[in-house]
């Protein structure tokens, strides 16, 4: 069993990729060569500190922020894949039938439709001690239909403890150099919520992972992300993340359908927080990908923040030259 906790996604993003390189067995599911942990175990004790930034891994804090509330708002909608173009590949008649927002905000049970984060606040509501705190995703009455998009992630289970909320996630299988940086950034924004609708503070993050493993190519960035302890670099923490219960919903449908800039339709001034950010980050890539490139540097330059910064990072890497292979690479000659 590995077993690993930092304080922030950095720390736990290096010892994992040192360990996985270290430790993992050789297999090739679908004939792609992996290295594979069977069995790990990650807690992340700040969770607000979710923003990855270790080179020469680039994070992309608009599509983490678009995923975030596309799986939030409960939706399967086309609108996600212009964050990220790569989804199309798992869609099937341009679908991901695997979407997590639909089976947490509208799981189709007998009885008709569960809102199971809303269950979630109702339970721990009622009962902070409770063990039944829990939110299902894997169905298998969906997803052994042969489906490209199959959820990797089964379920999360949310404990109050002391005042403090903590999130357990079990995952069958965890990409750690693609898929590890924005599930940990998606799944710390739902506690984060979840602690803020309670009234208590965020607890530890769990990441419980059966598989966690690295393809071949990205064998050499993992390598070069690995460094010792004292050299990791710094993540800052990320705004508070507030919002009631009743403003959740248009909250999530203003930022889905085009935000521009950080003003928010909602009864609090949210200017100086992260919901800021997901507005201007989403805005800006939205106008980077139709072109407009100089504006969205603009604007993400003057809407200082934690994802901006990011963001700023990730149009750095974007203008790098492209590869043979399809890579950019970096100042260091390593391709990430």
């Amino acid at each position: 069993m590995l077993t690993l906790s930092g304080e922030s996604i950095n720390e736990l993003f290096v010892q994992a990729c040192a360990a996985v390189l270290d430790r993992g067995a050789e297999v090739s599911p679908r004939g792609m060569r992996t290295r594979e942990v069977l069995g790990a175990w990650l807690c992340l004790s700040r969770p607000r500190r979710r923003v990855l930034g270790v080179p020469p891994r680039v994070f992309n804090p608009a599509f983490a922020a678009a995923e975030a509330v596309w799986m939030l708002s409960g939706s399967d909608a086309p609108w996600i894949y212009e964050f990220n173009q790569k989804l199309t590949a798992y869609a099937d008649d341009g679908r991901l039938h695997g979407a997590y927002g639909p089976r947490l905000r509208r799981w189709a049970g007998r009885t008709g439709q569960v809102d199971q984060l809303e269950r979630v606040v109702s339970v721990l509501s009622g009962d902070p001690d409770s063990r039944r705190a829990l939110v299902q995703l894997f169905d298998p009455a969906r997803d052994h239909r042969g489906y490209r998009d199959v959820p990797c992630t089964l379920g999360w289970r949310f404990y109050l403890r002391e005042g403090r909320l903590h999130l357990h996630t079990t995952m069958r299988s965890q990409d750690l150099w693609l898929g590890f940086p924005y599930d940990v950034f998606t799944f710390t924004v739902l506690q984060e919520l979840v602690a803020g609708w309670l009234g208590v503070a965020v607890g530890d993050y769990h990441h419980h992972v059966d598989s966690l493993h690295l393809y071949e190519r990205h064998w050499d960035g993992a390598r070069e992300a690995c460094r010792p302890a004292g050299q990791v670099p710094p993540c800052p923490v990320m705004a508070p993340l507030q919002v009631s219960w009743p403003e959740l919903d248009p909250l999530l449908e203003h930022l889905a359908t085009g935000a521009e800039g950080p003003g928010l339709p909602l009864s609090g001034d949210l200017s100086g927080t992260g919901w800021a950010q997901f507005a201007v980050v989403m805005a800006s890539y939205r106008r980077w990908k139709h072109g407009d490139r100089h504006s969205a540097r603009t604007l993400a330059d003057e809407n200082p923040g934690v994802l901006t910064d990011a963001l700023t990072r990730w149009y750095d890497h974007l203008a790098l030259p492209v590869t043979a292979t399809g890579t950019r690479t970096s100042a260091a000659g390593a391709t990430a």
